[in-house]
């Protein structure tokens, strides 16, 4: 008999809601990524399972689970057990593909668990009650070290912010020169082309973002808040700092809207814009979904560590989500072929060069 196997991403999953339900309380993480000494107690985990939604009720020593064909309980213990079973598995096998700990399949037929990811079109994973039935849902995205940590904002080429090259008329040949590369998916030969352009003469300026529908979203955030990020993805590429926090220290330094010092210094303008950005991002931001300032279901993140410790945040605790986002992120380069940036393309007699803007989770 095959043994189950799943991928990192998929056990992850599981491992978090089983701890959840173990443990019976969320720890809510504070701005630099720690538990803050808070905890909220869980009355229900909601989860989309193959037959709908399935409810995981706390209970003194059981849980209950309700769903479309169930009515039972389990021990509370026993989530417990098979948590720290999948956690050790993980930490034990680095491969992409785990296999399922002895005794964990029989758990999960038990539970008539058979997806290993919920299944849902709201990008939550699960939704959890708080406290008593009189409190909402609130929905919960997760991000894990146990897996490869899935980016902030992946927009592919919707993406793209637009730079006009000029100083310089380069003929066909010199363009041809300037985009070839024997290794198109290689992201750094985008600072190559950049700085072999600066070279010959030519000027990058920033001119667009590239999808109308990003743009327009951006606006929300601050009618020129794209030449904020242009100049942050741009500073990425060349000086090779990605970290958020630190590039806005430049963009405070280099102010490429001109503003006045005073809005910079004391009232920290360009500092409250990222932040404002990466929260509207967390809740419901996408470049190719039209954006009204409208939150998405997903209200909170549950962020676990490579020791599978777990602390939450939520837009309620709007600030402390607000500053852990602002020095937990960074700018990624994603592939350039595949996202179709760094090469200098024509375009209504002039020639345009398009960056991509990417955000992951630093690395640690």
């Amino acid at each position: 008999m095959d043994m189950l196997t799943a991928t990192r991403r998929e056990w992850n999953e599981l491992y978090v809601f089983f701890n959840l339900l173990a443990q019976g309380e969320v720890v809510l993480g504070n701005e630099e990524g720690l538990p803050s000494g808070r905890v909220l107690p869980i009355f229900r985990v909601t989860r989309q399972e193959h037959d709908g939604e399935r409810r995981y009720t706390m209970e003194e020593t059981d849980i209950h689970v309700e769903g479309e064909q169930m009515d039972e309980r389990f021990p509370r213990e026993d989530f417990g057990t098979v948590a720290s079973m999948i956690l050790d598995a993980l930490k034990r096998d680095r491969n992409e593909e785990v296999e399922a700990p002895e005794g964990v399949e029989g758990f999960l037929d038990a539970l008539k668990i058979y997806d290993m990811e919920a299944r849902t079109d709201d990008r939550t994973d699960f939704y959890i009650t708080f406290h008593d039935d009189s409190f909402p849902p609130v929905g919960f995205r997760i991000y894990s070290r146990l897996c490869a940590m899935m980016p902030l904002l992946d927009g592919g080429r919707t993406a793209n912010l637009k730079f006009e090259q000029g100083g310089i008329r380069f003929s066909q040949p010199a363009v041809n020169k300037i985009n070839y590369t024997e290794d198109p998916d290689n992201p750094n030969e985008v600072a190559r082309r950049m700085l072999y352009i600066e070279s010959m003469g030519g000027v990058l300026k920033y001119n667009d973002v590239a999808d109308k529908v990003f743009r327009s979203n951006l606006c929300l955030i601050d009618l020129n808040f794209s030449r904020v990020l242009a100049e942050m993805v741009r500073l990425m590429h060349l000086d090779n700092i990605s970290r958020v926090d630190e590039l806005t220290a430049l963009i405070e330094d280099r102010n490429p809207l001109k503003i006045k010092e005073e809005l910079i210094r004391k009232h920290g303008y360009y500092r409250h814009k990222m932040k404002e950005f990466l929260l509207a991002v967390a809740l419901g931001l996408r470049p190719a979904k039209q954006y009204d300032g409208t939150d998405s279901a997903v209200a909170g993140f549950v962020m676990v560590d490579a020791e599978g410790r777990m602390v939450a945040y939520r837009k309620t605790e709007r600030q402390v989500f607000a500053d852990f986002l602002f020095t937990h992120t960074r700018l990624e380069k994603g592939h350039p072929e595949k996202d179709k940036y760094g090469y200098l393309e024509r375009e209504n007699r002039a020639y345009y060069l398009k960056l991509n803007l990417k955000i992951g989770f630093v690395k640690k």
